[in-house]
């Protein structure tokens, strides 16, 4: 009953388990204030259940890629995933604020698992190919994005917020059945490596220390801050600045998830066609910067009609769509023995820098325009921008033209 890594169905799996995280955000959105009605707090104290899923989203990884490493990416997978679902059904029947944001931060503990996702990828497929599959699961995760938060309000219709952490669970339920049934383990797992914290720490300076990897981990981070700097400031731009409904910026923000879509698929198709992901990211990160440029221009101009936002938002997320599979392709790239531990990291780091991101648009809000948006996004973009070209690009040329060692411990990189 193994689903084959070439199959439409086995791209389809990643797809789904790598959106877990994401319609653990989307879904309940549409539920804060019912929630809170029924727990007797403020929506904005129910919103403290976001930071905390985001939280473990963070952490959470940082564990499960050592551990996949040494152990392999199934076992993570699944236990992940069992969590995620007794985590949901424990938040479905939660009686208070506080017992809720356990629930919810032990959720996203289970749902973080899925970062494994990209590892799985690199394990199983070469370069060219592995672009495109990560390519195909950033499309699953946007259709997600897409249509979660409808979801969660026909659901909150139907039922209550509860209903839909049922649903989740129920959702968990039948990935948990697909990886145990069809998936085979993906990792070459090397039985002298011993787990323990001085290897879990000799891991993550392998990442830290290899100018290649880190340097695109920085690249994609300062990517990710620009996404969740519009995904926090755009709502309070089009809703609370601009006046429009909660059903108008729905559109806004679908037809961005759709933007981000169009990318990763104009990447999967040029990568075919054997076009090279240095200029398909030289294309992307230039549009991100010049379009989060250009927003901060016609903020500071006071000009910034809806229809141009929202168009110039669609464009950073298509750019970001076509560049972030390559990004993440050439950060597990130099370090595949441990790529579990690279996407972890990555995912970490990225996570992290998109709540500074978030929070830095939030608290800077001035209630009158978007200019905390759009300066947290130029300033992120240009960082990335910088970060390819100063960092990524030099060492690209250092390693792969003249396959320059590493050093894999401390030792080597004191002695070096």
């Amino acid at each position: 009953m193994q689903i084959k890594p070439a199959s439409f169905a086995f791209t389809l799996l990643l797809g789904f388990l790598a959106a877990v995280p994401y319609s653990g955000i989307d879904i309940n959105l549409p539920a804060l204030a019912s929630t809170g009605a029924t727990l007797g707090v403020s929506p904005s104290d129910v919103g403290l259940t976001m930071s905390a899923f985001m939280l473990s989203l963070a952490a959470a990884p940082l564990i499960y890629g050592p551990v996949s490493d040494q152990f392999g990416r199934k076992p993570v997978v699944v236990f992940g995933i069992a969590l995620f679902v007794i985590a949901s059904l424990a938040c479905a029947v939660a009686r208070s604020l506080p017992e809720l944001l356990i629930c919810r931060f032990v959720q996203g503990v289970g749902a973080a698992s899925t970062a494994m996702t990209f590892a799985i990828i690199r394990d199983l497929f070469d370069e060219t190919t592995a672009r495109a599959r990560i390519a195909n699961v950033v499309v699953a995760i946007n259709v997600v994005t897409v249509i979660a938060p409808t979801a969660g309000a026909e659901l909150l219709i139907l039922g209550s917020w509860r209903l839909i952490y049922a649903t989740q669970a129920g959702i968990g339920v039948l990935l948990l059945s697909a990886v145990v049934l069809g998936f085979a383990e993906s990792a070459r797992i090397d039985s002298a490596r011993r787990m323990g914290p001085a290897a879990v720490v000799r891991s993550y300076f392998r990442v830290l220390a290899h100018p290649l990897s880190l340097a695109y981990i920085l690249v994609g981070a300062a990517g990710g801050a620009t996404v969740f700097a519009y995904v926090t400031g755009s709502s309070l731009f089009f809703i609370s600045v601009q006046g429009l409904r909660p059903g108008q910026y729905g559109l806004i923000f679908s037809a961005c998830s759709a933007a981000v879509m169009g990318g990763a698929l104009l990447d999967s198709r040029v990568g075919r066609s054997g076009i090279s992901p240095a200029q398909v990211l030289v294309i992307g990160l230039a549009l991100i910067a010049a379009a989060s440029t250009a927003l901060l221009a016609i903020t500071l101009a006071g000009w910034t009609p809806p229809s141009l936002v929202a168009a110039l938002l669609m464009a950073v997320a298509f750019a970001f769509g076509m560049t972030m599979p390559n990004v993440m392709n050439a950060t597990m790239r130099p370090l595949p023995d441990i790529a579990g531990t690279v996407g972890s990291a990555a995912g970490s780091i990225q996570m992290t820098a998109g709540a500074v991101a978030s929070g830095l648009v939030s608290a800077l809000f001035d209630g009158k325009s978007a200019l905390s948006m759009t300066a947290v996004m130029a300033a992120c973009s240009l960082l990335g921008l910088i970060a390819y070209w100063l960092l990524a690009r030099p060492a690209e040329r250092r390693i792969y033209s003249r396959e320059v060692k590493v050093p894999a411990t401390i030792e080597e990189a004191t002695h070096s």
